[in-house]
């Protein structure tokens, strides 16, 4: 089968990634591995993972959306898939806290043309993204032995199929099934406390749409019920703030992180 390159409108990509409805909120969900890749040495499962991303699209004029969303991820025990909270970093021999990922918020603005393969009866969307910016602890000392380098840079690569025919019924805000791939390869997470040591870490996780919050695998609902109930909903408004990564959450969270404190630190809900 021979898959065509169509252009698609950013209000089918909204349907894809949220919805069209401004008023509900939309929930992703995933879950994979985690591996070390060092030089010159066997691939490692360093953990598993589950997360989730809440997400709200808010039409802002002609065939553009403002898109903000709430992200969690948690790192689990290769073996027994429950929350880490320590790890024992097995290179350096230290047991640190694990500061799980909570970024609030995770925004974008949705406009223009959006260009995907389409192949029998489903459509996917791809995204390659290689994100390279200063690395807002770099130039610390006090974060030396946890991310020193100068540049943050990553590959995200993103693989979103959904049914072709949803994008064009007009009677769906959003896609009934979405199938989401993600992998990814990354430094050193702050918390793990490498410092300068070789390596990087790849992720390959798989994920689904769920219709609402009571579909998240129970860790997560577990976990937003009692600690961060924030994360039952999107924004309510596209925020003026800086976009939260691991690294600037790290950064804001320290002396917690120092204190052996658990991550998530709790959020409550958004009155």
């Amino acid at each position: 089968m021979v898959a065509h390159i169509k252009e698609f409108d950013a209000q089918h990509w909204v349907k894809t990634r949220s919805s069209l409805d401004p008023n509900e909120s939309t929930f992703l969900v995933w879950k994979g591995n985690i591996y070390a890749f060092l030089p010159g040495e066997k691939k490692k499962l360093l953990f598993k993972i589950v997360g989730m991303s809440v997400s709200r699209c808010i039409p802002t004029g002609e065939g553009s959306w403002d898109f903000t969303s709430r992200e969690l991820t948690y790192y689990l025990n290769p073996e027994t898939s429950e929350i880490l909270h320590k790890w024992e970093n097995p290179w350096t021999g230290e047991t640190v806290p694990v500061v799980h990922v909570a970024n609030n918020p995770v925004q974008g603005h949705f406009k223009s043309k959006f260009p995907a393969p389409v192949e029998g009866d489903s459509t996917t969307f791809v995204f390659d993204i290689f994100p390279t910016y200063p690395n807002p602890l770099g130039e610390n000392p006090k974060f030396a032995e946890y991310s020193p380098h100068s540049i943050y840079q990553a590959a995200e690569l993103f693989k979103l199929t959904v049914p072709t025919a949803d994008l064009f019924n007009s009677q769906l805000k959003s896609v009934t099934e979405l199938k989401l791939s993600w992998d990814r390869i990354g430094q050193w997470l702050p918390w793990m406390k490498m410092g300068a040591r070789l390596g990087h870490l790849i992720y390959s996780a798989y994920g689904s749409k769920v219709n609402g919050f009571s579909e998240l695998p129970q860790l997560l609902q577990d976990e937003i019920n009692t600690r961060v109930p924030l994360y039952k909903n999107a924004p309510k408004s596209f925020l003026d703030v800086e976009d939260m990564t691991s690294w600037l959450y790290f950064q804001q969270h320290f002396d917690a992180y120092l204190a052996g404190e658990t991550f998530p630190l709790p959020e409550a809900e958004e009155i």
